[in-house]
């Protein structure tokens, strides 16, 4: 089959979403330890980014499926609050303790067998209401820049007429074009350099495994695993459960010493790589997860210095590429959900809850979703 130029640039944008996101975040939560320096924040995007990297492409072509994994942006929000005071040695300790008890969920297979008893009706509106968010910012950036999402727009539905394997090439393009004219586009001067890991032994005390590694646990995997697992059910993919959380809680053991706080199944990255836009053909897309594993792996080893390179599109390119990207992921997703009658009601209310952004004690709103719809399914199957 013919090499599709669509796969490396859904990886690219898997990538800029994901850094874009998140990696604010990741520097606020290492600055938090006592005792932080710039050398342990180069050291922990480096960890995250290698873990993210292997264990995607691990997956990704042992299974034929795009199975793309990330750092856990909760769990970075957690972190924030949660790791003031504490020292690194001790913030490693509870790393260990988080992904050990991951990898004791894919060991056991009790994940698995709570994931098979969702409804796929249930799993298609979580995935539907995580994704909207992202679909809705392409028209909040519209007043603040509007020659340039609307380029975007008008590129992409052409696109689509007439190109559809290409068309977020074309958007990609023409918005960095646009973005480019309209003197948006960020001046770089700093160098690449590679990184050196800072290898930190850990230590073990009861307060700091309960108050930060079983937090991030839970976050982990009600927040980030859950969802990732709902992506892949709803394009269609038999997600590998137990075999995805032993290979990232594995890698997470391995590179916890060097900062890599969690690493799990991604969704709205992976949504990216598994739609239309990334290749026509289903049991290809898996190529462009593996391109996407590849620019973590690059990432991690210049290390902060990447994060310039990203740092020099607007936010409102990357906003809208990422959007437009999921345009096709969220109508699937919604028809998946609401086509059945008898599930529909249930359906809405997840997606709805999910969409609102609710967050209680630290767990977000795709958790909080799913536990809704599940309720009011079991009220009506009793009824």
């Amino acid at each position: 089959m013919r090499f599709a130029l669509s796969l490396p640039v859904a990886g690219f944008v898997a990538n800029l979403v994901g850094f874009s996101s998140s990696v604010a975040l990741i520097f606020q939560a290492a600055n938090s330890m006592t005792g932080a320096n710039a050398q342990l924040t180069s050291s922990w995007l480096f960890a995250l980014c290698i873990g993210s990297g292997l264990s995607t492409l691990i997956l990704s072509f042992y299974y034929r499926q795009p199975i793309l994994t990330a750092w856990s942006t909760p769990g970075a929000a957690l972190l924030i609050s949660s790791l003031q005071g504490v020292t690194p040695a001790l913030a490693t300790g509870a790393f260990l303790f988080s992904a050990l008890l991951v990898s004791l969920c894919g060991v056991t297979g009790l994940f698995a067998r709570l994931m098979h008893k969702i409804p796929t009706a249930l799993a298609s509106a979580m995935l539907a209401g995580v994704l909207v968010r992202f679909g809705m910012k392409v028209f909040e950036q519209m007043p603040l820049q509007p020659v340039l999402i609307i380029s975007m727009l008008l590129v992409y539905l052409l696109a689509k007429r007439f190109y559809p394997r290409y068309a977020i090439l074309f958007v990609l393009v023409v918005g960095s074009a646009v973005a480019w004219q309209q003197g948006l586009l960020q001046a770089n001067t700093q160098p690449l350099t590679f990184v050196s890991p800072i290898f930190t032994s850990p230590s073990f005390d009861l307060a700091t495994l309960l108050g930060v590694g079983l937090p991030l646990f839970i976050v982990t995997m009600a927040s980030q695993n859950l969802p990732g697992i709902a992506v892949m059910r709803a394009n269609g993919y038999q997600a590998p459960v137990s075999a995805s959380l032993n290979v990232t809680g594995i890698i997470n053991l391995l590179l916890a010493p060097f900062g890599c706080y969690a690493i799990n199944l991604a969704a709205i990255t992976a949504a990216i790589c598994m739609g239309p836009e990334a290749h026509e053909d289903s049991t290809q897309r898996y190529k462009a997860a593996a391109f996407a594993g590849v620019g973590y792996l690059i990432a991690g080893v210049f290390g902060a210095s990447i994060v310039t390179l990203f740092a020099i599109l607007p936010s409102a390119l990357i906003m809208g590429v990422a959007g437009i990207a999921l345009f096709g992921t969220i109508g699937a997703s919604l028809h998946a959900a609401l086509h059945d009658e008898h599930q529909r009601e249930a359906a809405l209310l997840t997606f709805l809850v999910t969409a609102s952004g609710l967050s209680l004690w630290g767990i977000g709103s795709a958790f909080w979703g799913l536990v809704v719809g599940v309720l009011v399914m079991m009220c009506y199957r009793k009824r």
